[in-house]
């Protein structure tokens, strides 16, 4: 029987991208190599490889001579990612309505399912990351080599915004992140349907559903709070 143990590299990577996505690793922070190579057992080539994966999907910048960092949230990544969410989400739903297997789409139940079950009993960390998954699992539906890298980008800090949102601070959010989910389970169905118009008006709903607080967050004032702390606004 094949043995199933991640590698010391894969232990990383998976670690590293869950710290920077739940924002245990704050937005523009350094990452010390050294700290991480021993963590990890790595020495600094496999770490360097690790680092590059990351960088290759967003997660970090490398910078010659200054070493790696968090990819950043500033005023402008946030106002271009507020400009390109609902154009990609639209045509991610659109193309993984007309691509997806029926592989694809049970995994996209049971993971479904799962954020249903974190949101009854997980953290903010657990839901955001659950959510997240179901979001990567529709760009895989979707298949297009094009789009597929700003998508993955658009995610990262969808995931970090999100950290708040599944902290409810009063009924009006809890019964958003109730809706959310269950515009999980419709987009599902016209997934499965091969809908892709009802599919990508899904997407522009699903977004709306949250869209008033990420203006608040890029808008100037937004950035008060260092972004370690509780963000000011939340996406489904």
């Amino acid at each position: 029987m094949p043995d199933s143990t991640p590698s010391p590299k894969d232990t990383c990577y998976q670690a590293l991208k869950t710290a920077i996505l739940t924002l245990e690793l704050q937005p523009g922070a350094d990452l010390d190599e050294a700290s991480l190579s021993a963590e990890f057992g790595l020495s600094r080539t496999p770490l360097r490889e690790v680092l590059r994966r990351l960088a290759g999907e967003g997660y970090v910048d490398l910078r010659q001579n200054r070493g790696a960092r968090v990819s950043e949230m500033s005023h402008t990544t946030l106002r271009d990612f507020f400009l390109a969410a609902p154009m990609i989400y639209g045509a991610i739903l659109r193309l993984a309505a007309e691509n997806a297997t029926p592989a694809q789409i049970e995994k996209l139940k049971t993971t479904q399912a799962r954020f249903r079950k974190v949101l009854q009993q997980g953290s903010a960390r657990d839901r955001a990351l659950m959510n997240n998954r179901f979001h990567e699992i529709t760009g895989e539906m979707a298949g297009n080599v094009y789009l597929l890298p700003s998508f993955q980008r658009l995610l990262i800090d969808h995931a970090r915004i999100s950290m708040t949102f599944y902290r409810p601070r009063d009924e009006a959010m809890a019964r958003n992140v109730g809706e959310a989910a269950d515009q999980h389970d419709q987009i599902i169905a016209a997934i499965e349907a091969g809908d892709a118009d009802k599919a990508a008006a899904l997407a522009i709903d699903h977004w709306n559903l949250s869209r008033h607080r990420i203006e608040l967050f890029v808008m100037p004032g937004g950035l008060d709070l260092p972004l370690g702390a509780p963000p000011r606004a939340v996406t489904a």
